[in-house]
């Protein structure tokens, strides 16, 4: 029997020699249970603590935004206390002018208007290609002397 124990021993994997030297007492039992316990019990107040330092850094963010909106409306109200930025944007805004001055509105700015298509709109007047006289008149004809409803009816031809 002695000799089947120095056969087996001689034919273990390095892994199963360690597993073999390795000895479990009450005291490390009990570390290891501890150390379980620990990660249990604390492991929600850990994740806990990640969600809200995540949440703290949001609204810090939040804050540093909300601090720059404020500087920005503060650099407003200072500008509209100025006397001449008052006077720019009334003669801008309201188109008001100091009495004896004239005020001129350019309408045509010099941009071509398109028409849905694309087309630029002439500023000439061009005639039409076809009579509308006689397309309302054969409209009002098809219409009156027509047995379809008004749905299935159509509009003149060119």
């Amino acid at each position: 029997m002695a000799r089947r124990q120095r056969d087996d021993v001689a034919h273990e994997t390095a892994p199963e020699r360690w597993m073999r030297s390795v000895r479990l007492s009450g005291f490390t039992l009990t570390i290891l249970a501890l150390v379980i316990m620990a990660g249990v019990v604390l492991a929600p107040s850990l994740k806990l603590l990640v969600e809200q330092q995540q949440q703290l850094a949001q609204l810090k963010s939040g804050v540093s935004k909300q601090q720059q909106a404020v500087r920005n409306l503060e650099g407003e109200v200072a500008r509209w206390n100025d006397p001449a930025y008052i006077e720019a944007q009334a003669r801008d805004r309201l188109l008001y002018v100091y009495p004896g001055e004239y005020s001129y509105l350019v309408i045509d700015d010099g941009s071509t208007q398109k028409t849905s298509d694309g087309a630029p709109i002439s500023s000439h007047i061009q005639t039409t290609r076809v009579d509308w006289v006689k397309s309302l008149l054969s409209s009002v004809l098809a219409a009156g002397l027509s047995n379809q409803s008004a749905n299935n009816l159509t509009g003149p031809t060119k």
